[in-house]
């Protein structure tokens, strides 16, 4: 008896080092991207986009690449960080980029694709303004307009449809917004202040 006691006593070790180095090892990285998430959102809310933007490239990094549906929200609320730290053109890059991956992903929920295409428009909204403040030609800045007035749209009739009536609005009024940046005159642009972010 006394045996089998100090045998079972000396495993114990063997046992922690065998759980640390195998199952333990996907908690410490749980733990790390939950770390990340946390110090973006406190970032977030001190309104360090430029430090949010980082720790949720850590959070990405470090998710293990079989959760599907984790990254690509991560990688939304980068993006909509990065528009807040003038990093509108990397942000408009990979909206475009985690729109085609969503496309692809049959994992992806409808809200987040609605949400996703909702950024996105308001990241074609704002290279708009800027494009035409900068005088671009028309064929330049017509297309990226248009697109955010078609990713409006489909966001405006996702809000209808899942019974949100305060996202239907929003959506609605963001849709307007765009067809008027379309339509409106250079120099009655240039004398509206710049539209926040």
């Amino acid at each position: 008896m006394r045996k089998s006691f100090i045998l079972l006593w000396l495993l114990i070790p063997l046992v922690a080092a065998a759980y640390h180095y195998g199952p333990g090892q996907d908690r410490l990285q749980e733990d790390d991207v939950a770390g990340h998430i946390a110090r973006a959102k406190a970032h977030l809310e001190a309104e360090e986009f430029a430090e949010a933007v980082t720790a949720f490239d850590q959070a990405i990094s470090d998710m293990p690449p079989d959760n599907a549906l984790a990254i690509p929200r991560l990688r939304l609320e980068k993006a909509k960080a990065q528009m807040q730290c003038a990093g509108l053109p990397d942000a408009h890059k990979d909206l475009v980029s985690l729109l085609d991956d969503l496309g692809k992903n049959a994992a992806a929920t409808p809200g987040l694709i609605a949400e996703t295409k909702s950024t996105l428009a308001s990241a074609q909204y704002y290279m708009t303004w800027l494009l035409r403040l900068e005088g671009h030609a028309r064929e330049t800045w017509e297309p990226v307009i248009e697109s955010s007035r078609q990713n409006y749209r489909a966001a405006a009739e996702f809000a209808g449809t899942s019974g949100s009536p305060e996202n239907a609005n929003q959506a609605r009024e963001n849709l307007e917004a765009a067809i008027k940046l379309a339509r409106i005159d250079l120099s009655e642009l240039q004398g509206l202040p710049l539209p926040s972010q």
